[in-house]
């Protein structure tokens, strides 16, 4: 399936919000997280020699690298857009976890432990279990999904995930007909998460994400294990994250331990922060603006001040054909 993407317009770097204005959101979560020592990307190996060229080498277990290499290539991409560096979506990141700085997850995820890991499904389902990874994705064909990837900060990037679409687990895990909604919990380590270690930050760990049921079974919804041809880097949400494309990116619960399939709609991290600037939904949508800043256009990355890389956003961020149809009736400016 190709997704296209519609003719950009230019516009100025002036008329995106600045980043000054948005950098309160990791101010609101307070205090001083201490910072871990240990940096960089992990030593892997790539499932596909050559396909980036710019990409470091790497160590993947030996299940995931079988998968890799039986990977789909381009099974889903966009027209007319450039992948997004390497080093810029693995150095610009948010993961709180790790620290309230965009250059954090980088140089404090390094320590994480991502092997054994192991995946909890509980819940309104007929199969419920803890299943540890190479199991949890063993059934499943792995594919390569190029998409959009839009902060709820008005900062963008072009990612190609590796992963399966979430209808197969649901499908496999058989719910019952009271789970309405999947609950998505992340890990949780206080030994080797500087975030989470913090006595003033105002998150009330584990990070909590959700997905009507409907919006879960979407075809574009993935949980993906890969990006650029290898494993997850840490810092981008190692060894199992959500990636729903028409919504903002926090909704792309990282390092994922549990999916509870449950009736009633989850409270979600950010909506329990702050309610009325994160809703559940958080939808791309640009006629809706954050209370501090406006959605109408974003930064792509890489961008600076003098190659200013400045675009509008476009509705469920480029995906309104595919998924609009989702919230048909729906009051968006209500439920965002």
């Amino acid at each position: 399936m190709l997704i296209k993407s519609s003719r950009l317009s230019d516009c100025h770097e002036s008329e995106v919000t600045p980043e000054s204005l948005y950098l309160s959101r990791r101010h609101f979560l307070g205090g001083a997280m201490a910072a871990a020592a240990l940096s960089g990307l992990p030593r892997l190996s790539f499932a596909e020699s050559g396909r980036y060229a710019d990409v470091a080498e790497a160590a993947a277990p030996s299940w995931l690298t079988e998968k890799l290499a039986a990977t789909r290539w381009d099974a889903v991409t966009v027209k007319d857009e450039a992948i997004t560096p390497f080093k810029d979506a693995t150095t610009y990141n948010n993961f709180y976890e790790f620290g309230p700085d965009k250059g954090d997850p980088a140089a404090n995820a390094g320590a994480l432990k991502t092997e054994p890991w192991s995946v909890v499904i509980d819940g309104e389902v007929g199969k419920p279990g803890k299943y540890a990874l190479e199991d949890f994705i063993k059934p499943y064909q792995l594919e390569e999904r190029v998409y959009r990837l839009r902060c709820v900060e008005a900062w963008s990037m072009v990612i190609p995930w590796i992963g399966f679409p979430i209808s197969e687990l649901i499908r496999r895990v058989e719910p019952t007909s009271k789970a309405k909604y999947l609950r998505f919990e992340t890990l949780v380590d206080r030994k080797d998460m500087p975030g989470v270690q913090s006595n003033f930050a105002l998150i009330d760990w584990p990070y909590v994400e959700g997905l009507r049921m409907d919006e879960a079974m979407h075809p574009l919804a993935i949980l993906a294990v890969g990006m650029y041809g290898r494993v997850l880097a840490n810092q981008n949400g190692a060894p199992l994250r959500l990636v729903v494309p028409w919504k903002y990116g926090f909704k792309g619960a990282k390092s994922i331990v549990r999916i509870s399939f449950v009736e009633e709609q989850p409270k979600t991290t950010w909506q329990s922060l702050a309610s009325d600037e994160y809703g559940f939904y958080a939808n791309v949508n640009p006629t809706v603006d954050h209370p501090r800043w406006s959605q109408a256009r974003e930064r792509r990355l890489p961008s600076g001040l003098f190659s200013p890389n400045v675009r509008p956003t476009l509705m469920f961020n480029g995906y309104a054909d595919e998924v609009a149809s989702l919230y048909a009736g729906m009051d968006l400016r209500k439920d965002y």
